[in-house]
């Protein structure tokens, strides 16, 4: 069954949906060669039931597929599931690819694509996963730090933000891409800085990874989304988040 929020396993389950045989027997070999375990799906329909069926560590989302496109599957996965979601895109899907980024997916590549830069995009969003994980477990020295800056409380023991005591809904990735800001405040960090430290990979195909997850974040944390005062572009160099930084102990 599908689960929410951040799970630590013991074993690599990955889950590759796309209509192209070669691709998915290409992932599916490279992946077990890593010794993760890997299922496929040849459209949406059987990815969703695979889903729902079983917990994965990572999905790998081809945009394009028959009965059920892949925008509609990370939409519905999302609304159960903070997995990551990697997905495969063609250079001329740039409009579905916004579309896709801004309705949860933490990552895209564009076909054609190297192999060895999927695995290794793979690999970082399992890294990043699965601290996210060890910081929901008593085990983490950092499980009790809670990060506080005016009415926002980011909780990673329960993976949780809180407005005024209302809880906000967030994707892993915004999770951590508005942790990472919170404990840098007031540092002014370019697309590529911020894409290094919270997506762990040095690379960056374009700047609208970085740019549609903050404005995501936006939205669910601003007053005014239009005219933001807690993530603030700074013109000509990147973004910072303005605002102090206080730690507590969670109980």
């Amino acid at each position: 069954m599908l689960r929410s929020g951040c799970i630590m396993m013991t074993e690599i389950h990955i889950l590759i949906a796309d209509d192209e045989k070669e691709i998915r027997e290409l992932l599916k070999t490279y992946l077990e060669r890593e010794t993760y375990t890997a299922d496929t799906a040849h459209n949406g329909e059987e990815a969703l039931r695979l889903a729902q069926e079983r917990s994965y560590s990572l999905i790998v989302l081809d945009l394009m597929m028959p009965k059920i496109d892949g925008i509609e599957v990370c939409r519905r996965l999302r609304q159960t599931s903070n997995v990551p979601i990697l997905m495969l895109t063609a250079k001329d899907q740039e409009v579905d690819k916004l579309v896709g980024l801004s309705i949860g997916a933490d990552d895209y590549i564009t076909k054609p694509f190297s192999i060895h830069e999927v695995i290794a995009r793979i690999k970082a969003h399992l890294r990043r996963y699965k601290v996210l994980g060890s910081e929901n477990s008593e085990s983490s020295p950092e499980a009790n730090t809670a990060l506080t800056s005016g009415d926002l409380k980011l909780d990673p023991k329960k993976f949780m933000l809180s407005r005024d005591g209302e809880e906000i809904a967030l994707t892993a990735k915004e999770f951590e891409l508005l942790k990472f800001f919170m404990t840098h405040p007031e540092q002014v960090f370019t697309k590529t800085q911020i894409f290094r430290q919270v997506w762990n990979s040095d690379y960056l195909e374009d700047d609208n990874t970085v740019m549609v997850h903050i404005r995501k974040l936006r939205k669910k944390i601003e007053e005014d989304p239009s005219n933001p005062k807690r993530i603030v572009t700074v013109w000509g160099i990147g973004y910072k988040f303005a605002g102090e930084k206080y730690e507590e102990r969670s109980r």
